[in-house]
């Protein structure tokens, strides 16, 4: 079994920047892919960013690409997704996800509130 807990979210001003963090209680390593999605209120669950079980593949979602960035380090069974140049649209719940073909797990997600 795999506990996620994230961190780092919190209120900014358009313009700014978070890092989210994201941390397995057991041990993920390079088994499980990591991806991060988001629930903005109103709307369905949205896929932001993904890393591959090494960190040496990357994919983004069109409105993220160029301003967000997700890393990992497994060392550490970490996640982190950093954010720069927030946008009020970008306002949601964010979930960290892990995930292999015979798993799936999700944290509790953190608040990211981007004031205009």
């Amino acid at each position: 079994q795999v506990q996620l807990v994230e961190s780092g979210g919190g209120l900014v001003q358009a313009g700014g920047s978070l890092r989210l963090s994201c941390t397995a209680s057991g041990r993920t390593g390079s088994n499980y892919a990591m991806a991060w999605f988001r629930q903005a209120p109103g709307k369905e669950r949205e896929f932001v960013a993904w890393v591959s079980g090494s960190g040496g593949s990357t994919d983004y979602a069109d409105s993220v690409k160029g301003r967000f960035t997700i890393s990992r380090d497994n060392a550490k069974n970490s996640v982190y997704l950093q954010m720069n140049s927030l946008k009020p649209q970008d306002t949601a719940v964010y979930y960290c996800n892990a995930h292999s073909p015979l798993r799936t797990y999700w944290g509790q997600g953190t608040q990211v509130t981007v004031s205009s």
